[in-house]
């Protein structure tokens, strides 16, 4: 048998042929147009973790297309991530796009009060529209102003931190009912 690069597997197909591949571009291929808009030492790291997953963990040499293709899509999941394949690109929904800075309201010390309640109220409303991808805009402005600095602080961090994991508790409530996709930038 040949020694197969440490990066690589043996890929078995639908057909049962043996094709032995870098894991790398196996995750390229898989993922398709959407690897242009993901963060490449990120594809690198999930194609890794997958790679290591079944040389280390399983100790397998021949993987299943289909079993590595679940196997990333569940590491891509963790990371937060949600990629579409080829096949399922075309059958794409709505993406709704919005910006974090218009919730911002010059209240003072009740400004973050009244910035919660408008988020939830507004992602609210974009949720009814049954979107395939909800895309907010402009966290680092509107935390910022929230925080009322002008750079990037520890404060803001937390923020942040604090907006993503309000909007993820509450997609999550109501992910039961759909399948939706948020991206936060």
């Amino acid at each position: 048998m040949i020694l197969l690069h440490s990066h690589s597997l043996v890929f078995e197909t639908a057909d049962g042929d043996l094709i032995p591949c870098d894991a790398e571009e196996v995750t390229i291929e898989l993922i398709g147009d959407a690897v242009n808009k993901l963060d490449p030492n990120l594809v690198r790291q999930a194609a890794a973790a997958v790679l290591h997953y079944f040389k280390t963990e399983l100790q397998q040499e021949v993987v299943t297309i289909r079993e590595f293709t679940a196997a990333l899509e569940r590491v891509l999941r963790k990371l937060g991530l949600k990629v579409v394949s080829n096949e399922n690109a075309r059958k794409v929904g709505k993406i709704i796009e919005a910006d974090l800075i218009d919730l911002v309201a010059d209240e003072g010390a009740a400004s973050e009060l009244l910035f919660f309640q408008r988020l939830r109220d507004n992602f609210a409303d974009l949720l009814e529209e049954s979107p395939h991808l909800v895309r907010l805009n402009g966290l680092r402005p509107c935390v910022k102003s929230l925080v009322g600095k002008q750079r990037w602080c520890k404060r803001c961090v937390k923020m942040s931190d604090q907006i993503i994991e309000f909007l993820r508790d509450y997609l999550d409530q109501r992910k039961a009912s759909m399948e939706t996709a948020l991206v936060v930038s």
